[in-house]
């Protein structure tokens, strides 16, 4: 069994206000996803590392410099001779916006890859280096990378999607749904952080719904204090707040958990008001973290790869 993991005790100087907690930082990986569910599930099998002729890798690209650190990101690539532009998938990985590494979301990008999208996995500061919004901004400062690069990976930039799973599902969903604005401070950005599909991966789209009472220590550290402390950031980083009738199409793919789908149904119901299309595919008995296992990674791919043909191919 796992035992590893770390207490650490965290205290976050913001402004003049001090946050301090005590927060358990546990290892997230495929093998710990596997070894915590293994008993429950004894069918399941880690999802395995993927090659192909295929698929041309770049991994570990510097994309943004920041105080604390470097960071990073993977670049996967349709191997094609040709120079046709192809739709992109920014995929950003969960962990309670505290743990978990791009590393998770690797083997999802290169299918993604060999379906014939540019698919990029990136890293982002985590809670314990910077609390809210900087991650936020270091997904947008993601995807104007992709822009800016867009030609030296036959990137079509009127085709990016974003993805997310867990606690990156929300911040994907946020991302989508907040291109360009001031809440970020990018009205002054040259180069856009607009999406054009959206892929939700059991991660909710509401910090103040009701639904959403599960969400404890972890969000509390990541918006910097309790809901009752901190109103402000709970809502303003709920993305449900901003659903109109320009979000873009999404997908929700989802595990049996009722928690991870807080607000889901709202932002639903907002979408089919405004003629945006949407799908909810719900994978029965799962648990969360369902997409670094066998057998639900497969259908996790398919449901994927059929809903950005349909935005980006038909």
């Amino acid at each position: 069994m796992i035992k590893n993991f770390i207490v650490v005790f965290v205290t976050l100087v913001l402004g003049l206000s001090t946050f301090a907690q005590k927060v358990e930082v546990r290892p997230y990986t495929i093998a710990t996803t596997f070894e915590k569910y293994n008993k429950e599930y004894p069918f399941i099998e880690q999802i395995q590392s993927f090659a192909s002729e295929n698929v041309i890798a770049e991994e570990d690209i510097v994309y943004k410099k920041t105080a604390t650190s470097n960071l990073k990101l993977d670049i996967y690539c349709p191997k094609i001779s040709s120079e046709e532009k192809w739709p992109a998938v920014l995929l950003i990985h969960g962990g309670g916006w505290i743990s978990g590494s791009k590393e998770n979301l690797r083997i999802l990008a290169q299918h993604l890859a060999e379906s014939g999208f540019v698919a990029i996995t990136a890293a982002y500061r985590l809670s314990m280096e910077a609390v809210y919004p900087a991650g936020v901004i270091d997904i947008k400062d993601a995807l104007r990378w992709m822009r800016s690069n867009a030609e030296n990976y036959n990137i079509d930039s009127k085709r990016i999607a974003i993805l997310g799973t867990s606690a990156g599902a929300q911040l994907a969903t946020l991302v989508g749904v907040t291109p360009n604005t001031k809440i970020y401070n990018e009205l002054d950005e040259a180069i856009s952080s607009e999406v054009q599909a959206i892929v939700n991966i059991d991660g909710i789209v509401s910090f103040i719904h009701p639904e959403a009472s599960a969400e404890g220590k972890v969000a509390e550290l990541w918006l910097d204090g309790s809901r009752d402390e901190n109103p402000k950031n709970w809502k303003e980083a709920s993305p449900l707040e901003y659903v109109d009738k320009n979000t873009p199409p999404i997908l929700f793919i989802n595990s049996s958990r009722p928690r991870f789908h807080a607000g889901r149904d709202d932002m639903i119901k907002i979408l089919n008001k405004n003629n945006i299309y949407s799908e909810v595919h719900t994978l029965k008995d799962s648990p969360h973290s369902f997409w670094l296992l066998q057998p639900w990674f497969q259908p996790t791919l398919a449901y994927t790869v059929s809903f950005l043909n349909k935005i980006f191919k038909e």
